[in-house]
């Protein structure tokens, strides 16, 4: 990938602001620009040239560039992708409006359903059919796939998703589908849910293939662009995808597969918080990544966070599962929540305050920005109360304005709600970490985790802002805020091994199991994913096979994984894995049920590069604090009154340094706010490790 010489890339596409990140010989340079939503690839050469020229570092010197973006969850989100098609099997139309045929909101009466991104009158039926076993019940009719084609030139639809009964196991007819549409439409997008998501589940499976259709023109045009973008520039080297499963893949695969990449930067900052983890022997950690459109939490246990095969992208009510399209694909489990810095607040009907999840953005930005911003925000509350330097936001690359936050928050807050002076700023505060704070609780329980036992791993621009307040309402006793915590997510990038997985459903009960079956296709599996992860490595480097399987009792419609051995299994290996499944089937339900067969549902293969153990934080020698940089008039939620903060500049601050609470240690991309009653001490990686000296209370009033 890259020779030890070289330096590394890493870039992060925001909401708000697009985060870079370069790693040298001679150390890591940073900065933020804002995001060029209309043509994200502006905002990443810029930053880019501009990082290159602080470091002085010439672009044939970059060894590879990791890349993350928003843009196939914002295009889903906004609805902004390709006019799309469905083609299925005649009778099945209409799964994508189906969904689960369930109610996500019982007593709304007016609920709204997801949108299917496909319309009606797109999605086709095809004269075919292949039973679960294999059987062709009706043969595909060639001729009415070509009459569809011509129908779709005539439409000008720009992609086309291909979804037929069980293809998952039997794609013949999807693959010759496939040939004709290749054929009559040549500039047309097509995708396979056989080679999207072969996974049994009709609804998902459709679901993800067509959502992979929707953003595939836009997402692979804008990476090649970019590609054509550095290569122009001398940057000729490998360009890597981040993945929502915290592994990486070459350009070609993620152009192919763009919804792999939805959930791309917060997974980064999952990887980034796991190596946080290890370094500093947190054997339960919470991940709070908070940046300018929203705040993502991630549970992490024994440093590997928590996965799942599915998640919903662009819900049509805040939190509640059900009410988004769902897509299947390897994603690390995080719950995320309408709050960053430029989240809008405004009052509701009932007189309360909300925080929320529409976002200001880049264009305009928050009132503070100057940009044409005309509501007030979260990063306006911020600035009010003095937790943000006005002439040093991002590096002092963006001249913050108070007078129009201030006036911004009186108009929308204070107004409605006759609130005076700090009152409107301290009332959205405290709204947002209480939002936060109670996503948290929730995410833990369903998880049967106790939040107070875990420590926090805060970054991202607006974090370090909150971290103090959020662990307080938690009654977490340990916050770590790392080095670089404003582009956290971007140095998690270079954190994270080049890996594939590959997912097959097979379902098999296991008092009939079949190991000559299985270990065939997990060969297979290893085969496809080889090559793909051979094609983002230099020779030489090892690589590394994990293989799991989704296991339930028969009749149920949940499953739970189970990891598999890297040896060939054998019959006998059957009842073992049954009495794994069995053993965290009673951990996570406080029961098992007798005489119940369990059955495989998918098996996953995935092939990684070894990861690194990092090295674990040492001892510090004790050192004398440096005089502060100035102070600032600050409202202590805690203590509910305003205190004087002394000024810290972290780059004076050397491991071994310990502050007293209230304070703020501040730097280039954000700022930390370290509360009355808390300490904050600097450990031998630089860094800053806030204990709270009420650890274990819980300061939500409830």
């Amino acid at each position: 990938m890259t020779e030890p010489s070289q330096s590394r890339l890493a870039v992060d596409i925001g909401g708000t602001f697009t985060d870079i990140v370069l790693e040298t010989p001679a150390g890591r340079y940073s900065l933020k620009v804002l995001t060029t939503p209309r043509a994200p690839e502006m905002g990443v050469v810029e930053g880019i040239e501009k990082v290159l020229t602080d470091a002085c570092v010439a672009s044939d010197n970059i060894g590879v560039i990791v890349h993350g973006t928003t843009l196939a969850t914002n295009a889903l989100i906004e609805r902004k992708g390709a006019k799309t098609a469905f083609l299925t099997t005649e009778g099945f139309r209409d799964i994508l409006e189906m969904g689960f045929e369930k109610r996500f909101e019982h007593y709304d009466v007016f609920m709204d359903k997801p949108h299917p991104l496909v319309p009606r009158t797109l999605r086709l039926p095809v004269k075919e059919r292949i039973s679960g076993r294999g059987q062709v019940l009706v043969p595909l009719d060639i001729n009415q796939v070509r009459e569809l084609a011509l129908c779709l030139k005539a439409a000008d639809v720009e992609a086309v998703a291909v979804g037929l009964m069980h293809a998952y196991a039997y794609p013949t007819h999807e693959q010759i589908i496939g040939e004709i549409l290749a054929q009559e439409l040549s500039d047309v997008t097509i995708c396979l849910s056989s080679e999207v998501c072969p996974e049994m589940r009709e609804y998902e499976r459709f679901s993800t293939t067509c959502a992979n259709a929707y953003v595939r023109p836009l997402l692979s045009g804008y990476l090649y662009r970019l590609q054509d973008m550095l290569n122009e520039r001398g940057m000729t080297c490998p360009l890597l995808l981040m993945m929502s499963g915290g592994g990486l893949t070459t350009l070609e695969n993620a152009a192919k597969f763009p919804i792999r990449l939805a959930e791309s930067g917060p997974a980064g900052g999952a990887i980034l918080a796991s190596h946080i983890a290890l370094e500093c022997g947190l054997e339960k950690a919470l991940s709070f990544d908070m940046g300018g459109t929203t705040a993502k939490i991630c549970l992490i246990e024994n440093g590997t966070p928590e996965r799942s095969r599915t998640f919903e992208v662009a819900r049509m009510y805040r939190n509640l599962k059900g009410s988004g399209l769902p897509v299947r694909i390897p994603v690390i489990e995080m719950v995320e929540i309408g709050a960053g810095g430029g989240s809008i607040a405004r009052v509701d009907e009932m007189g309360r305050i909300c925080v929320g999840p529409i976002s200001a953005g880049s264009e305009p930005g928050p009132a503070c920005y100057g940009l044409g911003g005309d509501h007030a925000t979260v990063t306006d509350a911020n600035l009010s109360l003095g937790k943000l330097d006005p002439d040093r936001f991002a590096g002092g690359k963006i001249s913050l304005d108070i007078e129009k936050s201030n006036s911004v928050l009186n108009r929308d807050i204070g107004d409605a709600l006759g609130l005076k002076g700090q009152w409107p700023a301290i009332g959205v505060s405290e709204i947002v970490e209480e939002n936060m704070a109670n996503t948290a609780r929730v995410h833990a329980i369903e998880r049967g985790k106790v939040i107070g036992r875990h420590t926090m791993v805060a970054f991202g621009g607006g974090a370090p802002l909150h971290a103090g307040r959020l662990a307080q309402k938690l009654g977490i006793g340990k916050v770590v805020i790392p080095k670089g915590a404003g582009v956290g997510s971007a140095i998690g990038f270079l954190l994270a091994p080049v890996s594939y997985e590959v997912v097959r459903s097979l379902s098999m009960k296991l008092s009939q199991f079949d190991a000559g079956k299985i270990n065939a296709m997990l060969d297979d599996m290893r085969l496809e994913a080889l090559p793909i992860v051979q094609e983002g490595v230099v020779e030489g480097v090892d690589l590394i096979t994990t293989r799991n399987v989704e296991l339930r009792y028969v009749g149920q419609g949940h499953d739970l994984p189970i990891s598999l051995d890297d040896k060939p299994l054998t019959n006998e290996d059957a009842e073992a894995l049954g009495a794994r499944f069995e053993e965290l089937y009673k951990k996570i339900y406080g029961l098992t049920i007798g005489n119940m067969d369990i059955e495989s549902v998918s098996w996953s293969v995935t092939v990684a590069t070894e990861k690194p153990r990092p090295l674990k934080a040492g001892a510090s020698t004790p050192r004398s604090l440096p005089r502060e940089s100035s102070r600032r008039q600050i409202y202590d939620p805690g203590l509910k009154k305003t205190l004087e903060y002394p000024v810290y500049w972290r780059f004076d601050l050397e491991p071994g340094t310990e502050i007293i609470g209230p304070a703020v240690i501040a730097e280039d991309e954000t700022s930390t706010i370290v509360p009355a009653n808390f300490s904050a001490s600097i450990n031998s990686f630089e860094y800053i490790v806030m204990h709270n000296q009420y650890e274990g209370i819980n300061d939500s009033g409830l």
